[in-house]
This record gives structure tokens, C-alpha cells and sequence, in this order.
């Protein structure tokens, strides 16, 4: 098995839930005591919070490099981020530690285009939207990103940092919720995209109108793949 480097922390709530998938799908796949080798670097949500107030994603980007640098001094194989957004800094880690990033708008979108959908709904915080790194992705795979209209956009991005990112799951967001994805559907989506690591916490043991993509799940699977590798 190869060690992997999580960057955690964008929230800890998600990344509890990539430790316990990784650990569980490795051991599912190896059976008897089998589990990875994991590295985490846990970062201060909070200064990430006050970086985008202001918006300096230059510091953000040290911040991400910085933790991406001591995980590969700790000696892992790979890099992975436990959270959507920060992916727009992924580049920048791989040309500063001479590591992959094994990236989850890549293994999201093999997903979307296994399914045979063809345009597919985004929700994510408005700096992920505007990065453009899942609309590139799924345009290479022949899929068209779909994303809000621009009150629905805030709500999200709003509600990402305010709520979800504090572990508040309420059945009067998760309806909010509903409704942003009913109008993404009726702008032609066929899926959805679950693009904050924190929306698929708010739809545990929950139905989605439209069919969904769990981030946090395909990541965390690409993530195993890549330990397993030989």
C-alpha cells in the first residue's frame, strides 16, 4: 500500500467521513486487519473563513501548500484534498512538492459520465463555481455543468460556511436545499453534483428529487485506488 497525505480540516466534519470511507473501503477491499497508511494535516477552517472575507485566495494557497509540504516531508505517495474548493490550489501543490493530487473533479466526473447523464447540476461555494474546475472537466467528457441562478448561488455559498461548515443540518435547509436542486432540474439538469464535502452530511438517510453525485464517496474511493496501486 502507498501512503496518502490528507489535507483536512475544510471542515473536520467531512474529513471524519473521508478517514472512516478510506479506512473502511481498503479494508473491504484487503479484508482480514487491512487498513492504509494515512498521514493528516488538519487546518484552521477559521483562517480560510477570514482569507475569503477578504478575498485573498493567495493566502489561502499557502496555506494548502504549506500543509501539502509537511505531508510530503512525512513521506506520503499522494496528496488529496478532503474538500471540494480548495482543488482550485491543487496545481500549485503538485508544482510545489512534486506530488499528485489525486483530484475529485476527476474521479466525480468519471462518475457522471459512467451514468450516461449529460448535463448535470453544480452546487458548491461560489468560488469553486467560478474556478471553473468542474465545468472544464465534465466539458472534456462530453457533459454539460449546469449551475444556479445567482440568488440560489448565494444561498449555497452563504450557507456552506455559516451552517453546514458548523455542523448545522436542519430539515429547513435541507428543504432550501430541494428547492435549489428542483430549479436546476428544471434548467434542463439530470443530476446533481454535490460539490461541498458538508451537502452529502446534509442529505444522510434523505432522498434527492434528481440523481445524485456523493463527492466525498467518489473521492474517497479514487483515493483507495490509488493506495492500492502498483
Amino acid at each position: 500500500m502507498r501512503r496518502i497525505g490528507l489535507i483536512g480540516g475544510t471542515t473536520w466534519l467531512s474529513t471524519a467521513d473521508y478517514y472512516r470511507l478510506i479506512n473502511l473501503m481498503v479494508n473491504e477491499r484487503l479484508g482480514g486487519k487491512e487498513y492504509p497508511e494515512v498521514s493528516l494535516e488538519s487546518i484552521n477552517f477559521g483562517d480560510l473563513v477570514r482569507n475569503n472575507e477578504v478575498n485573498d485566495q493567495p493566502a489561502n494557497e499557502l496555506i494548502f501548500i504549506g500543509a501539502a509540504k509537511r505531508l510530503a516531508a512525512a513521506g506520503v505517495a499522494g496528496i488529496a484534498i478532503c474538500a471540494n474548493t480548495p482543488h482550485i490550489f491543487a496545481d500549485a501543490i503538485e508544482r510545489e512538492t512534486g506530488l499528485p493530487v489525486v483530484h475529485i473533479a476527476a474521479a466525480t466526473t468519471q462518475a457522471v459520465k459512467a451514468s450516461c447523464i449529460r448535463q448535470v447540476g453544480l452546487l458548491g461555494t461560489k468560488i469553486l463555481l467560478d474556478s471553473g474546475i468542474y465545468a472544464a472537466a465534465l466539458s472534456e467528457a462530453g457533459i454539460e455543468c449546469i449551475t444556479s441562478n445567482e440568488a440560489d448561488k448565494d444561498f449555497v455559498h452563504r450557507t456552506i460556511f455559516d451552517e453546514l461548515g458548523r455542523g448545522e443540518f436542519t430539515d429547513a435547509l435541507r428543504d432550501k436545499y430541494i428547492t435549489i436542486i428542483n430549479n436546476l432540474k428544471a434548467a434542463g439538469a439530470e443530476g446533481v453534483i454535490l460539490g461541498c464535502t458538508e451537502i452529502p452530511i446534509l442529505f444522510a438517510n434523505h432522498e434527492i428529487p434528481i440523481p445524485s453525485f456523493d463527492t466525498t464517496r467518489l473521492h474517497a474511493a479514487s483515493i483507495v485506488d490509488f493506495i492500492l496501486a502498483t
